[in-house]
């Protein structure tokens, strides 16, 4: 029984720890607004405001492409597969923002990327998991990426 108390209790205090930030909250709508700058840029090929926004020290994680910490490798490849071919959308409702202390945030949810060579491909959600942190300047950057589709 005593067993079955710790558990229970460690996973309550796991659960409320990892509590998903208010949608009123200042920190969750400044990540939002971040988010919504950043797909801004990827959508209109803003490659200097994408700059910004990476970290140099990122990490990318994709389900298809592999994995990079190449931060001007990365910028190359969205210019070149990216720009103008494809457009991201946020599922609406889908995104969610965790305070992780002593770092930055992890904000994740779901999103759609629409081939704009492919107009009438089924497009499917994918998750994205995105670990950011401010800079020497504070600006938020992304550090680690995960993009599953």
């Amino acid at each position: 029984m005593k067993i079955i108390f710790i558990v229970s209790f460690t996973l309550l205090f796991c659960l409320q720890s990892f509590a998903q930030l208010p949608k009123e909250s200042s920190l969750y709508k400044e990540i939002l607004a971040m988010d919504t700058a950043f797909f801004e840029a990827y959508n209109n090929c803003d490659l200097d405001a994408q700059d910004a926004m990476i970290s140099e020290k990122i990490e990318f994680f994709h389900d298809k492409g592999g994995y990079t910490t190449d931060k001007q490798g990365l910028l190359e490849s969205l210019k070149n597969n990216i720009c103008g071919k494809v457009k991201r959308t946020l599922v609406e409702g889908s995104f969610e923002v965790h305070e992780i202390p002593n770092y930055g945030v992890v904000a994740m949810g779901y999103h759609t990327f629409y081939n704009k060579q492919e107009p009438d491909a089924e497009q499917k959600p994918g998750r994205f998991i995105n670990l950011l942190t401010k800079n020497e300047k504070e600006i938020w950057q992304l550090t680690k990426v995960i993009s599953l589709h």
